[in-house]
């Protein structure tokens, strides 16, 4: 919200010499975040000048510059910049006549940019000066030719500081508005937060005009018929609880906008339109209320409020025709939709140069309504987000005959009295503070009476009861609605300063919990061994979750976002493997050939033929119940916490004394294991297939003898799809699966004390038998005394038989009693290698 300087002081005594550092700083004080600072940035001197006469020469390029006398001060003085009453100006516009009054900036003067002004000779002569544009002052986005004092009203003697005839002298703050401040996104919300961080007096606004009173249902009395019909209140909140119109007649739309609105509107952010238009965004901003213009004579019939019917369309003001939806809440006359309620009008009821009578609107609509459809059509407004947020409900009146008011004064017009008014906004209800809460929630030692005057100070009815204070909310405070609420408004106004800072003690017994503990370990295992963590976004195709999301290309089921970030990617992973293959090939295409990432983040696994969701949504402001968070949690698919890997290039790079060492299913296997070792989890690796990773190259990662995971390489189809090397290691794993299928509880094994025997084992075995059948059967068959055993050679090649290969395991012996004899490593080696042979077919190599 950006608040001119000058519209502030209207409503609250700004003490003289104000700078916009001090307001910003009072504003602090109440919660009100600053955010910037907003000026003309203009420098005199810059005067009215009148054109005395003119001289059009065309020049070689085609252009035709007109050599201008301008008189920029009376007759016998001396003009604001030291030099003569008329100067010579160059000036390529032709918008203007002699006589007319302009801008003019003198040397010296400085315009937005910084562009200063200083005498320069072009097209032959020197001008002194120029005559400006209104986008030269920052006063708008006009171009197209000088600006005319005329066209804005203004007959100003020559020599007049123009910068304060125009307004331009003023400035504006521009604060944050939270979401649950609305009443601060206007003129009045922030003159009531700038006296309550000062104590300056506060003039309200909306209690200096007269609200309508007229009953607006159809009859003789009415000035205006209005109906609210919504046979489809959402969370049973009809849509319209307050709707006041107004109507003025005999307006000149042509009239010109006063220069100080133009500099004011500016300033706030809006640019200026026309005279009607104008006037309800300068209300809407000075008072909070949105404000609608209809031609009274476009209009046919009174009008309805209601939802739209299926297939219903509407014109809006940009030109576009809308497909509405049931929930749309619409403004309607006889011949159907004329707006949408709240967010934008309707392009037939516009008002335009031809108007002469206007209606003027001015409703409270629900916020979730308006919400929703500002949302669901892309429109989002100055008015909807006023709405969103909440709206004063007992200022529409005041606005709207703030309206006609200024339609009358501005634009000529006659108010026609009284208006139409509907008001079924619920009366607020009355909050108990019990004695000594505010102390205790907020840490600080309150008396009664500064929690009273506080309360008060908001606008509060405050009412002293047996065990404490009986307060009713203004309305134009909605997130005010239970004690908590209150006592956040005193620590506010009382000072936040008072609050002591106390670090909290940690309670006894509580830390982090088993998962929280083994995510941190796992990514910190990970990070330890050289990998980097990357964030992907969840949003992935259908295509992807096909193909990554299903080991065996069965069909699969995902959630879909019903307003997807990308509409190419609408879908929620069901893997991880799609979001590291995307950042992968990002970094590949800017050189970074050499990758090792990983991520821990949820996948989404939704069942297949099963509806999701729940048909209650609980209720912002309240704290659900058990019943509605369980259908909540019931109403959403299982969300696992997965591990992904990803690891390309060369781990080790190439370097003097040792060749670079490339990545594959090897690595991803250690990623695995070091997963594993973080969570407490024994792992077992077995020949696997995944229709994502190459054939023969995928191993399935167990725990507990269930799967968990794959680990392997890419398939060559999808690398080549992704525009990647050929060998592209990965792997993922649920981690919320390994949990579950691990004891909590780490037992440590004792350190050996006495010396280890070690031996290796070469078994020759057919091609096709899993390394990991062997070990197994070896492990078991050398008894307790094996303390170790890993694999450490692969051998395919000549003098071994055809269709055979051989493993040789390092193997290591030690017993906790004594130490082993060669003897005894060899028995229980020989015994491993029977229990192999028995099993797998293995031979002992010669």
């Amino acid at each position: 919200m950006r608040v001119p300087l000058s519209w502030l002081a209207e409503y609250v005594d700004l003490p003289p010499g104000t700078s916009l550092e001090d307001v910003h700083a009072a504003l602090v004080r109440v919660g009100l975040e600053e955010e910037d600072v907003h000026t003309f940035d203009l420098e005199g001197p810059i005067v009215v000048g009148e054109v005395l006469e003119f001289v059009e020469e065309p020049q070689s390029n085609g252009k035709t510059i007109r050599w201008c006398q301008v008189r920029v001060a009376p007759e016998g003085e001396t003009a604001a910049d030291g030099g003569e009453a008329v100067h010579g100006i160059v000036c390529g516009a032709r918008n203007f006549l002699v006589g007319d009054k302009v801008v003019v900036t003198l040397p010296g003067s400085v315009l937005p940019g910084p562009f200063p002004i200083a005498a320069r000779k072009t097209y032959g002569h020197v001008s002194d000066g120029m005559i400006a544009s209104a986008r030269e002052l920052g006063l708008g986005e006009d171009h197209d030719g000088i600006l005319r004092l005329s066209t804005l009203g203004i007959d100003a003697p020559v020599g007049t500081d123009a910068i304060a005839l125009l307004g331009l002298d003023d400035a504006a703050v521009e604060i944050n508005v939270t979401p649950d401040r609305g009443y601060a996104f206007s003129i009045r919300g922030v003159a009531r937060e700038y006296a309550h961080a000062t104590g300056a007096v506060f003039r309200d606004p909306a209690g200096q005009v007269e609200a309508a009173t007229v009953p607006a249902e159809d009859g003789a009395d009415s000035a205006f018929p209005v109906r609210v019909h919504d046979s489809a209140p959402i969370r049973g909140r009809v849509g319209a609880s307050v709707f006041a119109t107004r109507i003025v007649r005999d307006i000149d739309p042509s009239r010109p906008t006063p220069a100080w609105m133009i500099a004011r509107l500016k300033l706030a952010g809006i640019r200026s339109l026309s005279l009607p238009v104008d006037i309800t965004n300068y209300v809407m901003l000075e008072l909070g209320q949105p404000i609608h213009g209809y031609d009274l004579d476009a209009l046919q019939g009174g009008i309805v409020v209601r939802r739209a019917q299926p297939g219903e369309t509407l014109e809006t003001l940009d030109g576009k025709v809308r497909t509405l939806d049931p929930e749309d809440l619409l403004i309607t006359d006889d011949r159907g939709a004329i707006g949408l309620a709240g967010v934008m009008g309707g392009a037939e009821t516009e008002i335009g140069d031809a108007t002469r009578n206007v209606l003027i609107e001015a409703a409270n609509f629900d916020p979730v309504s308006i919400a929703r459809t500002a949302r669901r059509h892309k429109l989002p407004s100055e008015a909807s987000k006023r709405f969103e947020r909440g709206v004063d409900p007992s200022i529409a009146g005041a606005a709207a005959t703030r309206v006609a008011q200024l339609l009358v004064d501005l634009a000529g017009g006659t108010a026609e009295p009284g208006g139409s008014l509907i008001h079924e906004a619920p009366e607020r209800e009355a909050i108990l503070l019990p004695d000594g809460y505010v102390t205790e929630l907020i840490g600080v030692e309150y008396t009664t009476d500064e929690v009273h005057d506080a309360l008060a100070e908001v606008g509060g009815r405050v009412t002293r009861v047996d065990g404490g204070l009986e307060v009713v909310p203004p309305t134009w405070r909605p997130d005010l609605t239970a004690k908590a609420d209150l006592a956040e408004e005193v620590a506010r106004l009382l000072g936040y300063d008072r609050i002591p800072s106390v670090l909290p003690v940690a309670p006894p017994g509580r830390g982090l919990t088993r998962s929280q503990r083994v995510r941190r370990g796992v990514a910190d295992a990970l990070a330890a061994a050289g990998a980097t963590e990357v964030l992907a976004f969840p949003f992935v195709t259908d295509d992807d979750n096909a193909v990554y999301g299903s080991a065996d290309g069965s069909p699969v089921s995902s959630v879909k976002l019903a307003n997807a970030l990308d509409a190419s990617a609408p879908f929620l992973r069901r893997s991880l493997l799609p979001g590291l293959v995307g950042i992968a090939r990002r970094n590949l295409s800017r050189g970074l050939t050499d990758l090792d990432v990983f991520e821990l983040g949820l996948v989404f696994l939704p069942e297949r033929d099963r509806a999701y969701g729940t048909a209650e949504l609980p209720i912002g402001w309240e704290r659900p119940s058990e019943a509605i968070l369980d259908a909540l949690n019931a109403g959403i698919p299982r969300q696992p916490r997965h591990v992904g890997v990803l690891l390309t290039g060369d781990l080790s790079p190439k370097q003097p004394g040792r060749v670079a060492e490339a990545a594959g299913i090897a690595d991803a296997l250690d990623a695995v294991r070091r997963i594993a070792h973080a969570a407490g989890a024994g792992v077992e690796f077995a020949q696997g297939t995944h229709q994502a990773l190459h054939p023969g190259r995928t191993a399935e990662v167990r725990v507990a003898g269930q799967v968990v995971g794959y680990a392997g390489e890419l398939h060559p189809r999808l690398t080549a799809e992704a525009d990647l090397p050929r060998v592209v290691a990965v792997a993922e794993v649920d981690l919320d699966a390994i949990l579950a299928l691990t004891d909590p509880s780490v037992e440590a094994r004792p350190i050996g004390t006495l010396p280890a025997a070690t031996q290796d084992l070469s078994l020759v075995v057919g091609a096709d038998v899993p390394a990991a059948r062997v070990a197994e059967a070896v492990r078991e068959g050398a008894g307790e005394l094996l303390e170790d055993l890993r694999l450490v050679d692969d051998y395919r090649g000549p003098g071994l038989p055809e269709g055979a290969k051989s493993l040789t395991f390092a193997l290591r012996f030690r017993a906790a009693d004594r130490t082993l004899t060669a003897a005894e490593a060899s028995e229980a080696k020989l015994a491993g290698a029977a229990l192999a042979a028995e099993r797998t077919g293995a031979a002992i190599r010669d």
